[in-house]
């Protein structure tokens, strides 16, 4: 008999993909087989970067990982389903993010009883570390070497 393989989905804007969004997929696949990283639409947040482009970037920076990209529009836990996933992942940087995630967790399993979240802490390096400072850093031609895959640095220079 087959093991069934485990898998979990990693949601986000990932706009861009961060060394802080690595350090949670790491640790996911210490506990799963398989992550999905979900990349949300998201245009009326106005992305620096359109979907396919995030999940292209996605795509680069976990080359030997076993991680799949794709792009939703949908509710998460709709996406889940369609995937037959039923654990979401979800990163805690501070305690700030505490409050919001507890709440989209919650939603998230009202929607669907059958959908856990489990969350993951990156290391301390990486605690500071998200795609608004990445984002704000280049507005500024300022370096970001420090916070992203260097896989992907030529990519996002060419704004």
């Amino acid at each position: 008999m087959e093991k069934k393989r485990k898998k979990a989905i990693y949601s986000g804007t990932f706009d861009p993909i961060t060394n802080g969004h690595m350090d949670i997929i790491k640790r996911a696949l210490k506990v799963f087989d398989e992550i999905i990283v979900a990349v949300a639409d998201s245009n009326s947040k106005n992305p620096m970067f359109d979907a396919q482009k995030r999940v292209d970037l996605v795509h680069k920076a976990t080359v030997g990982l076993n991680v799949n990209a794709k792009s939703f529009n949908t509710l998460l836990v709709d996406f889940a389903k369609e995937e037959g996933v039923e654990t979401i992942i979800r990163g805690l940087r501070a305690v700030s993010d505490f409050e919001f995630e507890l709440q989209m967790g919650y939603a998230n399993s009202s929607l669907d009883k059958n959908i856990d979240t489990m969350y993951f802490m990156p290391t301390l390096q990486n605690a500071f570390v998200s795609s608004s400072v990445v984002r704000e850093i280049l507005r500024f031609n300022g370096s970001v070497t420090h916070l992203v895959p260097k896989e992907i640095l030529e990519d996002i220079k060419c704004i």
